[in-house]
């Protein structure tokens, strides 16, 4: 799963403080021209040709760039967003705001090496929590240490529970992801304290039962992380798979559909359903 569902921060209060705006450059506008040229599909979305026609008429408007990279971010052409991200950084390379906004869209794009590369030099420019366990979160996924380090820097500047929360929540990735299980759990179990509704803390530390064929200690966790939150669809898939680890199939595929009535997007609960002869919603 995604764990970075946790840390999205405002991107508006960044841009509000930190971006300056970029000064004219003549060039940009032949640059804007081959952009609407190579743009994949861009007739077929007005919103997004609108968007790219103002950014030719106003190039160097920071703030259009903005809104087109986060556009063909949410369209997955994470490249394209990239491109447009890499126009405002050559201006303004000490630019905090534009350095992270970079390091969200490459994580987004799966280019793990780049966010990571964008979020140290957000933080060497600024030395913010954000960018801090932006940063924190990725290492703790590959097992490198420095997520504790990090984490720690976070929580001795005294910002609160919600911080607090996300620091014991990125240790406790990193120590499920080197399989000390004892440590995950108690992290787990810290950021819950500081965060009742943490949801991803709860499926991570379901998942440590999980990953160690303990089904029933798994099915409790998930189970009580429906209670908190009925409407969070991972914890009736992860029951599911619970279900379907102990060999009780109709329980299981009754799980798979209840997840799928609050997100029929969830891929892996229809494939569970086939798996087990089900009929998905």
């Amino acid at each position: 799963m995604s764990l970075f569902c946790v840390m999205k921060f405002n991107k508006i209060i960044f841009l509000i403080f930190f971006i300056v705006l970029i000064a004219c450059n003549s060039n940009n506008s032949s640059d804007t021209n081959k952009e609407i040229k190579s743009a994949t599909k861009i007739s077929e979305n007005p919103a997004l040709k609108n968007l790219y026609q103002k950014v030719q008429q106003h190039p160097d408007s920071t703030g259009l760039r903005l809104q087109l990279a986060y556009m063909l971010d949410s369209l997955n052409e994470h490249k394209k967003a990239l491109q447009q991200l890499a126009t405002l950084i050559a201006k303004d390379s000490l630019n905090y705001g534009l350095w992270f906004t970079k390091g969200e869209i490459a994580e987004n794009g799966m280019d793990t090496l780049l966010a990571m590369e964008s979020y140290s030099k957000a933080a060497k420019i600024y030395e913010s929590p954000d960018a801090l366990l932006a940063l924190a979160n990725l290492y703790a996924e590959r097992k490198n240490g420095r997520a504790i380090i990090l984490c720690s820097r976070v929580k001795a500047l005294g910002l609160g529970r919600e911080y607090d929360a996300h620091s014991a929540f990125i240790v406790g990735v990193y120590y499920a992801r080197k399989g000390n299980r004892e440590n995950a759990i108690k992290m787990f179990d810290e950021c819950i304290a500081n965060n009742y509704t943490y949801m991803e803390a709860y499926i991570e530390k379901g998942l440590v039962y999980f990953d160690e064929k303990k089904y029933d200690e798994a099915l409790q966790v998930f189970e009580f992380a429906a209670t908190v939150d009925n409407l969070y669809a991972d914890a009736y898939y992860y029951q599911a798979r619970c279900y379907e680890m102990m060999n009780k199939k109709d329980s299981a595929i009754e799980k798979f559909q209840q997840s799928l009535r609050l997100d029929n997007n969830l891929i892996e609960a229809k494939e569970g359903l086939k798996r087990l002869g089900g009929i998905g919603n």
